[in-house]
């Protein structure tokens, strides 16, 4: 599936939700925030979530540091 992963065409091929894409990209969940096409998702919604050709997802991970 192509999809625009912060700003950039992205193939990720066989995800169809969410916490899939989370998985292919080898990211830890408790430290994301999402938006999808535009909307900022809770973490509780992500598993219910479909994505389709050509959404846009930004995926930010939070740091803590000081």
């Amino acid at each position: 599936m192509k999809l625009r992963l912060n700003g950039e065409e992205t193939e990720l091929p066989g995800v169809r939700t969410l916490p899939e894409i989370v998985a292919a990209l080898g990211l830890a969940p408790e430290t994301l925030l999402i938006e999808h096409n535009g909307t900022a998702l809770h973490r509780a919604e992500w598993e219910g979530r479909q994505v389709k050709e050509g959404d846009s997802l930004e995926i930010l991970r939070i740091a803590a540091g000081g």
